[in-house]
């Protein structure tokens, strides 16, 4: 009976290792499972709290870079006015002194018609002379196309006429010259422009 007995006892303890061994596996898997969601719920936690920051940052990088692209064009643009006021600041001045000009340059031809007047009309040019001199230094510059092609750019035709003697589409006369300022026009030339042979 003992015997026996012994063998019952010995089947009934091996059926309780086995049980505690899956039991122990059972708690290890569970273990690493909770392992994995609790570092899955970790980098997500650690996610949530650099997504913001990292988009607050390309957003502060992305500001600075058009802050800085904006503060460029400003001062190319601020540098350019600047140079502008320096070249062409002074064009109404200079417009304003074109009709003297005209007036000097008509004083030397009436002088030089009337008989006894030559030192007169030698005294105007040469304060004509001076006055052209100082508003060369100053940028302005004569547009006097006597001869040359016609421009549209710098002429304004005032009549066109046939010549024969002449190239076709040239200026012929010059009725009031015209100015330049740094380059850019202030007064267009105004001419008359030998008509072309269409023959």
């Amino acid at each position: 009976m003992s015997v026996g007995g012994s063998e019952t006892d010995d089947q009934s303890v091996e059926p309780n290792e086995e049980e505690t061994l899956e039991s122990t596996e059972e708690l290890e898997v569970d273990s690493e499972d909770s392992d994995i969601e609790e570092s899955d719920e970790k980098d997500l936690h650690e996610e949530d709290h650099k997504g913001p920051e990292e988009m607050e940052i390309a957003a502060l990088k992305d500001q600075l870079l058009r802050s800085a692209a904006e503060f460029e064009n400003l001062k190319r643009r601020t540098t350019k006015d600047v140079e502008n006021a320096h070249k062409f600041g002074t064009e109404k001045l200079v417009n304003d002194l074109f009709p003297v000009i005209d007036s000097l340059e008509k004083a030397i031809e009436t002088a030089l018609d009337v008989e006894g007047a030559e030192a007169i009309a030698e005294g105007v040019e040469l304060s004509l002379k001076l006055f052209m001199d100082t508003l060369g230094r100053n940028g302005v510059n004569t547009v006097d196309p006597l001869g040359e092609p016609f421009n549209p750019s710098l002429h304004e035709a005032l009549a066109v006429v046939p010549n024969e003697n002449a190239e076709p589409n040239s200026v012929m006369e010059v009725i009031q010259k015209g100015f330049t300022l740094n380059d850019r026009l202030v007064r267009a030339a105004k001419v008359v422009v030998v008509k072309e042979d269409k023959s």
